[in-house]
């Protein structure tokens, strides 16, 4: 069975309004509600999930920390960071958690691809690298079937702030952004090919823009 999904690029959105309104969301949704797809960036902060521990915050410094209910250690969101949330009704997609996460592993990969980047996913730490370095981070919250948070790319950012933090809870793990690999790069274009490598790894018939902000979720 295919469905539809609507997808809204958001631009900068302060953490705690996108946070509460995927809650909303999720929450509020019925059998019928449509999946829905937001592209953002984020100012900056540190976020750390239901599992994690105090010792993997450094020196967080002047950057507010958050405390999240999704899954995972901690990790660091700002601009230049291309971030997904995925609003889905996974069990009406038909596919477990575990491969919901492979799906969105290989949107990373197939599109870092298309840049001439090779990645891969690593089975025991969710995310996608290159050479041993993280370049991509994701954490999910599953609620009756339906899924929030997602994931967070590194296109063209500021990575200092990652070493403030164990990231992940990986001590001394190295990170990278996909700038540092090829150049310049067109956040907008990154963006857009993410974009249709979600809707066509999630099995999407189609997608549609959707016009407006969550205000209504929050």
């Amino acid at each position: 069975m295919t469905h539809d999904v609507g997808v809204r690029e958001l631009g900068l959105v302060d953490y705690r309004t996108a946070w509460q309104a995927m809650q909303h969301f999720t929450n509020s949704r019925g059998p019928d509600s449509g999946d829905e797809i937001w592209l953002l960036q984020h100012p900056s902060v540190f976020t750390q999930g239901q599992a994690g521990k105090a010792e993997h915050l450094l020196f967080p410094g002047d950057i507010p920390v958050v405390q999240v209910d999704r899954g995972g250690q901690v990790t660091y969101h700002g601009p230049g960071q291309l971030v997904g949330y995925l609003l889905l009704d996974v069990r009406r997609l038909g596919i477990g958690v575990r491969e919901l996460v492979s799906r969105i592993e290989r949107s990373l990969i197939d599109l870092l691809a298309e840049y001439g980047v090779e990645a891969l996913a690593k089975p025991e730490a969710p995310g996608v690298y290159v050479d041993g370095a993280k370049i991509a981070s994701l954490g999910l919250r599953i609620r009756n079937g339906r899924s929030f948070h997602g994931l967070a790319l590194n296109v063209d950012m500021d990575l200092e702030p990652f070493r403030r933090i164990n990231p992940c809870g990986y001590a001394g793990l190295t990170m990278t952004q996909l700038r540092d690999l090829i150049g310049p790069v067109d956040f907008s274009e990154v963006l857009d090919r993410l974009r249709a490598q979600l809707v066509r790894q999630l099995g999407y018939a189609q997608q549609k823009t959707l016009a407006g902000g969550i205000e209504a979720y929050e």
